[in-house]
């Protein structure tokens, strides 16, 4: 009895010490750490004020250019907090590096001052954030969000200028699918190029028609789901599909427009039945591309 009761005291000790040893160390952020923070993102939002407001005007323009980036934004803001609220027992660090990103990307958003270009700006919020990441929350940290940092590429819009011949495959291959199509449901078209010729109407297959906007949504939603899916089949049958489900879906929306002209005159293109047929048909190949990668099934996502 004697020697136990003189050696539990040790083993106790050992034991705490071995805790203590293996227990990440927690270093909460100071309070003026987080003014100083709160005070660069205030700065920062301030500097880009006029980026972002193109930014959003760019979004909301209309449902066929580009409105996928309205959502980027929240879904890049969540992964964030999914990946470092598991991190939170790391030491708090910081690496100069993030001046090596930093820097240019300031000097980017100040050439585009000067010529007025927006998209240059934007641009630069992309360098800049992983540039921001490294000086506040370190490399560790930092290396743990970088797809989500990345990912709000898919937020910048493409100007036009430079994928100008990819709007006429698309629009060649939206008015080719038409002709082959629309005929076997009974509806009389003469298809010349990209121009539709129906008895009560002339439609032509624009750029905002082309798809071009559904496919760049169909990546960002496809490039997500390779990175969230833990089954490397369906992830490769997702990277090999995206591009057909696109233009499916756009040539669906197409030939469902096509038809509601035939029927009720060329009036209902400005209707609620314009923007819905677009909407319907992005929401019928998301569901797909989703079940495709896994997304809906149990364990369909990776755990991170």
């Amino acid at each position: 009895m004697t020697v136990r009761q003189i050696l539990k005291p040790n083993e106790s000790t050992a034991q705490d010490e071995k805790v203590r040893t293996v227990a990440p160390p927690t270093t909460p952020l100071r309070r003026s750490d987080a003014l100083a923070l709160g005070l660069v993102l205030l700065m920062t939002v301030a500097l880009y004020a006029p980026t972002l407001t193109w930014l959003l005007e760019r979004w909301t323009l209309s449902v066929w250019q580009q409105a996928h980036g309205l959502f980027i934004p929240p879904i890049v803001a969540y992964l964030v907090w999914q990946r470092l609220r598991h991190l939170r027992r790391l030491p708090r660090e910081a690496s100069l590096w993030g001046f090596v990103i930093v820097i240019p990307a300031l000097g980017l958003h100040v050439l585009d001052v000067g010529i007025h270009t927006q998209i240059l700006s934007a641009l630069s919020i992309v360098l800049l954030l992983p540039g921001m990441s490294l000086l506040f929350l370190g490399m560790r940290r930092t290396k743990a969000i970088v797809f989500p940092l990345l990912f709000l590429t898919f937020m910048l819009p493409i100007p036009l200028g430079m994928t100008e011949k990819l709007h006429l495959v698309l629009r060649d291959i939206t008015a080719n699918n038409i002709a082959l199509i629309v005929p076997a449901l009974g509806v009389p078209i003469f298809v010349d190029g990209t121009l539709i010729h129906l008895p009560n109407a002339q439609l032509l297959v624009a750029d905002a028609c082309s798809g071009f906007s559904t496919l760049y949504a169909m990546a960002a939603v496809a490039c997500l789901t390779l990175h969230i899916s833990q089954n490397r089949f369906r992830s490769a049958l997702v990277f090999l599909i995206t591009a057909p489900i696109a233009i499916a879906a756009n040539t669906l929306r197409s030939i469902l427009l096509v038809l509601a002209v035939y029927w009720y005159g060329i009036d209902v293109l400005e209707t609620w039945i314009h923007p819905f047929s677009g909407m319907f048909a992005m929401v019928l190949a998301l569901v797909i591309l989703f079940s495709v990668g896994g997304i809906f099934s149990p364990g369909g996502e990776r755990t991170r």
